[in-house]
């Protein structure tokens, strides 16, 4: 029996069997090196050169804004729908990893904004962000100080 002295068997401890302890930690290796080859990216490994004027690609973004009162801006400057459907695979096509962000007031109905994102999603931009108020007080235009 594990972990009892041979020659008395109501004896004390003498002899502790590490053979489970060893078969487990042998087990839990294995699933450790197999699931190290999934997790792991396979990929080249080169050293860089560095240089004084290069830039970081940072993919581009379109900002898309809907007022309460049904405007829809893009970049800041008004457009209608159409446009704006018309410009989106332009934008794709000079930058395939362009990102839309769009902002919609409160007041703008859900189907509203769900539309637009169908809209940008048609285009083929996949990667959007829907901007909100982090802090949760939004701040009126007609309550703001004037200087």
């Amino acid at each position: 029996m594990a972990g009892t002295s041979q020659s008395d068997p109501d004896g004390m401890i003498t002899d502790i069997n590490v053979t489970p302890l060893v078969d487990i930690i042998l087990v839990l290796l294995i699933i450790f090196m197999l699931t190290a080859n999934l997790i792991a990216r396979p990929s080249i490994e080169v050293d860089l050169p560095e240089a004084s004027t290069g830039e970081g690609v940072e993919p581009s973004t379109l900002a898309i804004t809907m007022t309460q009162d049904g405007e829809l801006y893009l970049n800041g400057v008004p457009t209608a729908e159409a446009d704006l459907i018309a410009y989106l695979p332009s934008a794709l096509e000079e930058d395939p990893k362009t990102q839309a962000i769009i902002a919609a007031d409160k007041e703008v109905s859900h189907g509203q904004v769900v539309h637009i994102i169908d809209v940008v999603r048609q285009a083929g931009i996949y990667k959007f962000a829907l901007n909100i108020d982090p802090t949760g007080q939004s701040v009126k235009p007609e309550a703001q100080p004037t200087p």
